[in-house]
């Protein structure tokens, strides 16, 4: 259905031209955007997981196609319950499409899940082409009036409109986006959000019949169904309404915004202006009012979308938002309303320095990277004033130039900048980060605008204009080079979290992923290991899960004494830190504290109920403290959790065998053997309780099956040899004794067993 404004064009639709006459082929510009977003990130297309991708990614149970489907739109980005411990990041689509690359590559295969990235940038920015033209070409417009298609694919496409989008697509604070697999969520948001924009304008441009400006419903309905797939990919989808309604109000109401306050009266010459009305209204309109009744409705659709998506989102987070703690986003703990007020507009002024310098890029801001601003005499005051300069000047310049298409553009920009940040800037509700570059994804699109207008209205003479080519050149060369030095850095973890120390040096959490990626390397020094750990816990007193990992490694080092302080410390910071509380448990075991320890896994197990290994390790303490029936219930309790658990079945056969119940543990064995039939630790387990219950012909059938899963066990080849001892064939327990001590030279109970047997072989 549609429903006209009332008010035609000026001229037919053949006679309409664009300042775009004199630019590029619409195709060859876009397939030049598309290639040069690509060329900017390829080197990161056989990176890593790295950083957040472990969690989202490899550790994301929706990936696997056994989860139900349902899964997806009941769980977090993080494929956690939406409880009260989830970050209550809903994004089902883009956790969506992570299965799909799942199940086309048959498994956790990071190349193809970097690849699909890198497009979904090249696309992003195609198709940013036409809405760039749409603000930067004051009669693009009209020309969508007149045909269905220019406004998603248009004929020519302006110079400035053309840098202005190659400016994006080289930008290098897109990497984290790009390069970091979970950047994602802002790729397809980025797709929604621009479509449903397009469509949006298409709605409010749909009467070609008649050459009027009209309102389609069925148009602008899909425009916030498309927003709707945008707030689903990522939550800052919802922020197109916004800029849905500034671009109708500048571009297709054409108000004036400044006239509306009065401030044309202090435009230079503005006495003489007939452009717009007094009151705001372009001079069309100043007898015809019948668009207010068809913007009003447009409006009315834009805030009901709103509210609807809001009011779905409210419920999936279950009524509630999520719980961030102080080293999380320690600006918006700081006391006092004017020192947080100050320390966020701090943080704006690093973000904007981050879009017009992108040097400082960093993985993670958190933890000290941006000490929070405690005093009005402290100097970074000084950028912050910085920043309202230039936003004054920007207002001064949107409001009170005398250039209308000045105005509506710059306008635009700035929306561009602020609305899609909105939902990261700490006013609407605490987030859970100081500084993250992939909120930037979608405002650097009004830094490229503004940027582009400006490299535009330099443009005045023709040596003007040189001048602003070779700036606008080498400012296209700085950021490619930048981005594809940073986004080699995200090919690796181990290098993403070194380059932060130039940036962030005082970040704990760079220190903490420097030290747990390098435990994971082989031959990784365990000194240096230690070190990052103990300076993360002296920049961050308080950081838990660094003493958690830390008190894991002194443990193994012997060091009991100083593990059990680092964990009697982090569980008093994070009382429900159920790994923390297991780790204590096996430390004050270790301790012969058996009291403690047993508290302690309880307490891990009240945190966390399905908890497999504390039920493993609870059950060795039972085990050590001659409790046999609860040590073989907490083994059968971490089996029901996870069947796999080889661990927690063998000592369940072992415990059963220790007691001489060699029937149970047998039918334990084979209870393993259901679920594990390749396990030789199992195999071997059940093949001594089978030899020990004088089964020969059973036991010796599983200690091959158990040197066929694995030749070189050298306990299979002694065990088989003794119970070919104990059974009477000599020769075949010769020849396992000799195997073991082939793979084993100083086995000592094959020495003595060996000895042994050649000697009854000599009686013989």
């Amino acid at each position: 259905m549609t429903i006209a404004n009332g008010h035609k064009n000026d001229r037919k639709s053949s006679e309409i031209k664009t300042n775009s006459q004199n630019g590029i082929s619409g195709l060859p510009a876009s397939v030049v955007v598309f290639c040069s977003a690509v060329l900017c990130f390829v080197n990161s297309y056989d990176g890593d997981f790295v950083f957040d991708d472990s969690e989202a990614v490899e550790n994301n149970q929706d990936l696997l196609l056994s989860t139900p489907l349902m899964s997806l739109f009941q769980h977090d980005f993080w494929g956690k319950k939406l409880g009260n411990h989830s970050h209550k990041s809903y994004r089902p689509l883009t956790v969506l499409t992570f299965r799909w690359n799942y199940w086309f590559a048959g498994g956790l295969h990071p190349s193809g899940f970097h690849l699909v990235n890198i497009i979904l940038h090249g696309l992003v920015s195609a198709l940013l082409l036409p809405v760039f033209q749409l603000i930067l070409d004051p009669l693009f417009l009209r020309c969508c009036s007149s045909s269905s298609t220019q406004i998603f694919f248009p004929k020519r496409v302006p110079v400035t409109v053309f840098l202005c989008t190659l400016l994006f697509a080289v930008h290098p604070v897109h990497t984290e986006s790009v390069a970091g697999i979970v950047g994602r969520a802002d790729l397809l948001c980025a797709i929604f959000f621009i479509l449903s924009f397009l469509i949006y304008v298409k709605g409010c441009c749909s009467d070609e019949s008649n050459n009027k400006i009209g309102t389609s419903l069925q148009w602008i309905l899909f425009s916030m169904l498309l927003c709707c797939l945008a707030t689903f990919s990522k939550e800052l989808g919802i922020t197109v309404i916004g800029i849905c309604s500034a671009f109708d109000i500048l571009y297709i109401c054409e108000i004036d915004i400044g006239s509306l306050f009065g401030l044309d009266r202090l435009r230079p010459g503005s006495e003489n202006l007939s452009l717009t009305h007094r009151n705001g209204m372009s001079v069309k309109d100043r007898d015809n009012k019948v668009w207010l009744k068809f913007v009003v409705i447009r409006h009315v659709i834009l805030l009901a979308s709103a509210l609807i998506l809001l009011t779905v989102r409210w419920q999936v987070m279950g009524s509630s938002p999520p719980t961030f703690q102080v080293f999380d986003n320690p600006h918006s703990f700081v006391n006092g309303s004017l020192l947080r007020a100050i320390n966020y507009n701090y943080l704006y002024a690093i973000n904007a320095w981050i879009l017009v310098c992108p040097t400082w890029l960093c993985f993670d801001w958190s933890m000290g990277c941006v000490p929070t601003i405690n005093s009005l005499s402290d100097p970074r005051l000084i950028a912050v004033l910085a920043l309202w300069l230039v936003v004054l000047l920007l207002a001064w310049v949107c409001l009170c130039s005398q250039d209308v298409h000045t105005r509506r553009a710059l306008t635009m920009g700035v929306a561009f900048i602020i609305i899609p940040f909105l939902p990261a800037s700490n006013l609407l509700f605490r987030v859970g980060f100081v500084i993250a570059e992939r909120v930037l994804y979608l405002s650097s699109a009004g830094f490229c605008i503004i940027v582009a207008f400006g490299f535009e209205k330099l443009s005045t003479t023709r040596a003007a204009r040189q001048v602003a080519v070779v700036a606008f050149a080498s400012l296209l060369a700085i950021f490619i080079s930048r981005s594809f030095q940073r986004s080699n850095d995200w090919r690796s973890g181990i290098v993403l979290f070194k380059s932060a120390t130039k940036v962030c040096p005082l970040n704990a959490k760079v220190h903490y992923n420097i030290a747990k990626i390098t435990s994971e390397m082989d031959g990784g020094s365990l000194e240096q290991i230690i070190a990052h750990y103990k300076h993360a816990i002296e920049l961050s007193p308080k950081y838990d899960q660094a003493m958690n990992n830390l008190a894991n490694i002194l443990k193994d080092q012997g060091q009991e004494r100083e593990a059990e302080k680092l964990l009697d410390t982090a569980i008093t910071i994070s009382p429900d830190f159920a790994a923390a509380w297991m780790n204590r448990g096996i430390v004050k075991a270790a301790l012969l504290k058996y009291e403690e320890a047993e508290y302690s896994y309880k307490q891990a197990l009240r945190c966390r109920r399905n908890y497999p290994d504390c039920y493993y390790n609870l059950g060795n303490l039972y085990v050590e403290t001659n409790h046999s029936q609860s040590a073989l219930d907490a083994f059968l309790n971490a089996t029901r959790q996870r069947p796999t658990h080889w661990n927690s079945w063998n000592n369940a056969i072992i415990l059963l065998d220790n007691l001489g119940y060699y029937e149970k543990a047998a039918k334990m064995g084979e209870a393993a053997l259901k679920v594990l039939p390749n396990q030789p630790n199992v195999l071997f387990s059940l093949a001594n309780v089978l030899g020990k219950a004088e089964k020969w012909e059973e036991s010796e059938r599983v200690f091959l099956h158990t040197i066929k899963v694995n030749p070189s066990h050298v306990g299979a080849h002694l065990n088989l040899g003794v119970l070919y001892h104990r059974w009477g064939k000599l020769k075949e327990a010769e020849q396992g004794y000799k195997k073991a001590l082939l793979l084993d030279p100083n086995n000592r109970s094959a020495l003595e067993n060996y000895n042994m047997l050649k000697g009854r072989l000599k009686g013989s």
